[in-house]
């Protein structure tokens, strides 16, 4: 397998001096103690806002606290389209509250500045654009805020994925090697059996008592039409041998007096690798739960876990975080969002990208899109596994659909059978 180049520009150790500051901000960062924050843009790409720490190092000495961005990054198609341009980044720092009234940013601008970076070289090798402090103000003899940053550019070569359809049609998986070059590596199949069993699993993941696999509310499960359970997607490769798998170990339930999956009663799949020689052997390598978030926003939560050799209760969450029903978005696992989001860092064994897939919103035409770091796969039954886990991600859309509105009919086949 050949990956595509990407190249991912970081900005971090984030921090701001102000000249007459008299009150630090902490060894913390907080929105009520640092008034300040940053907005970084590059051309053709969204753009994005920091928190800036408030420093009180002294003369040119690393800031004693600091914050860091999601970054950038750059897929094929943005790198041909830059090719032989040198790409600039625009740093500008505000004072007061993150947030925009119709457009316009809400803090008062303190100053800017801007980095070129040659993306050709990023491609290749790692490049320090820049680690150090940076004058805001344009006039040398006078006091001014200064900004600290460091902005690296780096090779992040991936192996992309896309499915030819959606997942519950059970399409060919091709992957994406270059401009229009589309190779099939994978097929699928897609079943949603109500009365399915798992096959060959570990006690811990099977056992009726155990409630941390296992859940449902007692009195909806018995209504027809009341919960979805039984879905399950096999990844083949091009010899027709299973190599990963995605099944709904918990099924999607609606919470007593309502018509979606709470997060306190989340819906759950398994993702499944083969072990021993029989197909229908399955060891769990990650857990996924999915359910739909209340409030403002209508958005599908979803939290994913690396299942360890010592069962559900030492789980690691390595992925946390809500799509958007409406619009969709991406699925990812990437440590810099763990380390923002405040999950257990320092258990997780995610570093770098690890994957992303896209995920389009509800009612919409899903043909998902997978990336996955080239330092996570070894061998084809690997890329499987993300394959796998995003055709999950996305089947949990539907699998959140209001319980008022119907299913498509390749989720629901068998709804006849089971009430006749």
């Amino acid at each position: 397998m050949d990956p595509c180049p990407f190249v991912r520009v970081m900005v971090d150790s984030l921090a701001l001096k102000l000249p007459h500051a008299t009150k630090p901000a902490g060894s913390g960062v907080h929105s009520s103690t640092t008034p300040c924050f940053c907005e970084m843009r590059i051309k053709n790409f969204p753009p994005q806002t920091a928190l800036l720490s408030l420093s009180t190092s002294t003369n040119d000495s690393p800031p004693d606290s600091f914050t860091s961005a999601h970054g950038f990054n750059l897929d094929p198609t943005a790198l041909r389209r830059l090719s032989g341009k040198p790409i600039t980044l625009l740093v500008s720092v505000y004072t007061g509250r993150m947030g925009s009234t119709c457009g316009v940013t809400s803090g008062k601008l303190l100053g800017r500045v801007n980095l070129s970076i040659d993306i050709d070289a990023a491609q290749t090798s790692p490049r320090m654009i820049h680690n150090g402090w940076m004058k805001l103000g344009k006039h040398s003899d006078k006091p001014s805020a200064r900004l600290h940053m460091m902005v690296r550019a780096e090779p992040d070569p991936r192996f992309v994925f896309q499915f030819g359809g959606e997942p519950e049609c059970s399409p060919v998986i091709f992957q994406i090697q270059g401009r229009d070059i589309q190779q099939p590596v994978f097929s699928c199949k897609f079943s949603a059996d109500r009365n399915s069993r798992f096959r060959s699993l570990p006690p811990d993941f099977t056992s009726k008592n155990n409630r941390g696999w296992r859940r449902t509310f007692s009195g909806e499960r018995k209504r027809p039409g009341r919960e979805r359970k039984g879905w399950m997607i096999t990844i083949h490769d091009l010899s027709g041998s299973p190599v990963a798998a995605a099944s709904m170990i918990t099924p999607f339930v609606p919470s007593p007096g309502s018509d979606r999956v709470f997060r306190s009663n989340p819906g759950a799949w398994l993702i499944l690798r083969p072990h021993g020689f029989s197909v229908n052997n399955w060891k769990p390598w990650g857990r996924l739960e999915a359910w739909r978030e209340r409030g403002p926003v209508d958005g599908l939560g979803y939290k994913f876990e690396l299942v360890t050799d010592n069962g559900p209760s030492s789980s690691i969450t390595i992925a946390e975080a809500t799509l958007s029903m409406k619009k969709g978005g991406e699925f990812c696992i990437d440590s810099r969002l763990l380390r923002d989001q405040g999950l257990n860092y320092s258990r997780s064994p995610v570093k770098g990208f690890v994957m992303g897939s896209s995920v389009e919103g509800e009612g919409k035409v899903s043909k998902p899109m997978v990336q996955v770091g080239v330092q996570h796969v070894t061998c084809m039954a690997d890329a499987a596994l993300f394959v796998a886990l995003s055709a999950a991600i996305d089947l949990s859309m539907d699998a959140c659909k209001l319980f008022s509105h119907k299913l498509r009919k390749e989720l629901c086949y068998d709804e006849q059978n089971f009430l006749s």
